[in-house]
């Protein structure tokens, strides 16, 4: 699939925010600065909108690994693995220790178990034209049917 602008790309997360639940994880792959943080940041914002919460600032965790977002009744946790050299490391992040009321965004999920159950996998690639991604996407557990002609 090809993403044409950032209002494509806005829009594909949104779309994405009206079908996430708890206990759902989100991957994100592709090189720097092709829009995972964008992608992101329209999720969190859409799912604050929706549930009635004061949209924030949404940075790169890059440095911090992990920030951290209280939308009602549950919380996103956004994660950027870029820095994490091995899974000892990983492990000790935590990251699948508690999963109730939780939706994980996990960008570089690379040394990631990836036999996760509810989990979409978006994989974002530079195109040939300036403005544009490419947007491969695989679905297991719950979004394992997600067709990507509706995104």
């Amino acid at each position: 699939m090809i993403i044409k602008s950032l209002d494509h790309l806005k829009l594909i997360s949104h779309k994405i925010v009206d079908n996430v639940s708890e206990k759902d994880c989100i991957f994100l792959t592709g090189e720097i600065g092709v829009g995972k943080t964008t992608f992101s940041r329209n999720f969190i914002n859409h799912l604050q909108k929706r549930e009635g919460v004061e949209e924030t600032e949404v940075l790169s965790p890059t440095f911090n690994l992990l920030y951290e977002y209280d939308i009602k009744n549950f919380k996103v946790m956004h994660y950027d693995l870029y820095r994490i050299k091995n899974t000892e490391e990983l492990d000790q992040l935590g990251i699948f220790e508690e999963d109730f009321n939780l939706i994980k965004i996990i960008e570089w999920p690379e040394l990631v178990e990836r036999n996760l159950s509810d989990r979409l996998e978006l994989h974002l690639k530079y195109s040939n034209k300036e403005n544009e991604r490419e947007l491969s996407i695989a679905g297991y557990g719950k979004w394992k049917d997600i067709n990507k002609n509706e995104l």
